[in-house]
């Protein structure tokens, strides 16, 4: 495929692509950062996949059922024609617990004629690092390896299992599943117990959508936004992932290749705010409590990045037998970045610590605990404030003074300050309130470049970074100061090509960044809407959701020239980026129409 044209599928604890074809092509199970048992993305021969090959002469359209994460996939030859629906179980049980196992459900639905098809299911384990055996066991065709790491795989089915081995061809005459499961089933596993896991799915999304905040315009997009951030939660730890993929490069051909299936706390942060402020005040709760579990000791600092698990070591690791999407090696597992100094996370985390004491209600325990981790982020930003680090893009050579970094920094103090005035505690606000002038005088006189107009990447530079856009955001600057319209203004000159953004432009640990950045045109936007140039803002807005795939899905990275989706994917960062932006002009649509109603 030359686009990534998939929808995901997901239950909170992994997730699976499904093609406009509908063809399996990545899932990693049981967990999001298990190890893979569809990877044709990553390797278009040996990677495996679970394809439905129902001929050229069908026309094929997919879908979302009605806001939820279960997909819809329709083949009609015009006399022929079944839907496929895709799905991973997960609902609630009287006790209050989820259902929510490591299994995927195909439900074949006949809708007219006699529609005809190959299942082309070839599953391979391990990231195909060994050999896959399939084989007939009866009741389920099991696969497994049994070379190096074993693991093993069970596929239930109402299609006769050695057509599916054989890659026969198969006539559709009733409705029909497959069930794919990590596990081996204990009880048999009719069409009737997965069409009900179907129903009680769909009554699990729709009850959570039905929570989610409504806007009068782009509601659309902010619904599917937000059901794509809560596929990429991790239900057990709180956790909350940057993408469900691995090694999706940010340009074709290159080496820009990671693995997003972990927790940045950057990325989390920012999520569980768009989240709480759509009315998910749970998935707030749940990812203050992961970090209070991983930040268990007063002098334990705080990584950039944890696995879903909490997870402190997350070592790289290349899988060198895997060509990589679109022949883009390495493939990589892990993510080296785990070991930076980022300070620009302890701004974001606090952040998100003073909504949570501002808008709802926290326990004792809780409060106490979160303050002593507010105390604990002081004391480090103290410290560290003055030095020079890898910044919010991660470069893995020299540490620098990024105005960014520096920004949130400020913004640490500043909202450490704020839960202080909320609890009443008044500790160390003298010495707090110096400290957060002194960093604001410090990126007031170095962050500017008067040559340049504008705050640029570092301190000293004269390169522009589309991070410095969201000082305004902060609370750092007015949109109405004259330094923000013109470092807006500059930036945009700079580094907008085609209505899409650079995140900068000056050479990195691998050249020039070729590529767009999802996430910094979404900022541009915003900013162009808050220094009053509001039309120009939603032509902007419009032209970059016709970039979506055709399921309204956005990745990481935007092609300059094709308008490809790139990078991992689908990317929580630009879609909780869609929301904040959708969600301001939303606001402000409402007000202008208020406004003229008047007349």
């Amino acid at each position: 495929m030359e686009n990534l044209d998939y929808g995901i599928i997901g239950n909170c604890k992994s997730a699976a692509l499904v093609s406009k074809t509908g063809s399996m092509d990545w899932c990693c199970l049981p967990n999001f950062n298990s190890a893979g048992i569809f990877a044709k993305l990553l390797d278009d021969e040996i990677g495996g996949s679970f394809e439905i090959n129902a001929g050229d002469d069908y026309n094929i359209t997919q879908e979302y059922l009605w806001e939820t994460n279960i997909l819809s996939t329709v083949f009609d030859n015009g006399q022929d024609a079944f839907q496929l629906i895709d799905f991973m179980p997960r609902y609630s049980r009287n006790d209050g617990t989820y259902y929510a196992p490591p299994d995927i459900i195909r439900f074949f639905r006949i809708l007219k004629g006699t529609p005809k098809f190959k299942i082309l299911y070839n599953p391979r384990l391990e990231f195909a690092r060994e050999k896959t055996f399939n084989e007939n066991k009866g009741s389920y065709i099991k696969s497994y390896t049994r070379e190096g790491k074993y693991d093993s795989l069970f596929l239930y089915s109402s299609f006769d299992l050695d057509d599916i081995l054989e890659h026969r061809e198969i006539t559709l005459t009733e409705n029909s599943f497959c069930l794919l499961a990590y596990h081996e089933k204990l009880i048999p596993q009719t069409l009737d117990r997965s069409y009900l896991k179907f129903q009680r799915t769909k009554t699990y999304w729709m009850n959570w959508s039905e929570k989610t905040t409504r806007y009068s315009h782009y509601h659309n997009e902010i619904m599917r936004s937000a059901l794509v951030l809560k596929a990429l939660s991790y239900k057990k730890s709180g956790a909350v992932l940057a993408a469900a993929t691995t090694s999706l490069p940010e340009t074709i051909g290159e080496e820009r290749n990671w693995d997003y299936r972990f927790c940045w706390i950057r990325d989390a942060s920012m999520v569980i705010k768009v989240m709480a402020g759509l009315g998910h005040v749970q998935s707030a709760k749940e990812f203050l409590q992961f970090i209070i579990d991983i930040i268990p000791h007063k002098d334990e600092k705080i990584q950039i990045m944890y696995g879903i698990n909490g997870e402190k070591e997350l070592t790289e690791h290349i899988l060198d037998h895997l060509k990589g999407y679109k022949g883009s090696s390495p493939v990589r597992t892990g993510n080296a970045a785990y070991i930076q100094k980022q300070n620009d996370i302890y701004g974001i985390l606090m952040e998100v610590i003073y909504q949570q004491f501002l808008q709802f209600e926290t326990s004792l325990e809780n409060s106490e605990e979160l303050w002593t981790i507010v105390r604990g982020i002081v004391m480090i930003v103290e410290e560290n404030w003055q030095k020079p680090d890898k910044g919010i893009w991660e470069l893995r050579t020299e540490d620098r003074h990024f105005v960014f970094s520096k920004l949130l920094c400020w913004v640490a103090i500043d909202r450490a300050i704020k839960i202080g005035e909320v609890l009443r505690m008044g500790i160390n606000d003298t010495k707090w309130k110096t400290l957060r002038a002194d960093i604001y005088n410090d990126i007031y006189n170095n962050g500017w470049n008067e040559e340049v107009q504008a705050y640029t990447q570092s301190y000293g530079s004269k390169d522009l970074d589309a991070s410095t856009l969201l000082m305004e955001s902060y609370g750092f600057i007015e949109a109405e100061d004259p330094r923000f319209v013109s470092t807006v203004r500059a930036t945009e000159k700079e580094l907008c090509r085609d209505g899409l953004m650079y995140r900068y432009k000056n050479k990195d640990d691998f050249g020039e960044p070729t590529s767009s950045f999802t996430i910094c045109t979404f900022w541009l936007i915003d900013s162009l809407y808050k220094i009053g140039e509001r039309e120009k803002a939603r032509a902007m807005f419009d032209q970059l959701l016709s970039y979506s795939n055709h399921l309204g899905l956005f990745s990481e990275d935007i092609d300059f020239e094709t308008k490809r989706l790139l990078g991992n994917f689908p990317q929580a960062y630009s879609h909780l980026a869609l929301i904040e932006t959708a969600a301001n002009f939303s606001k402000g649509l409402v007000s202008e129409e208020n406004f003229l109603g008047v007349f």
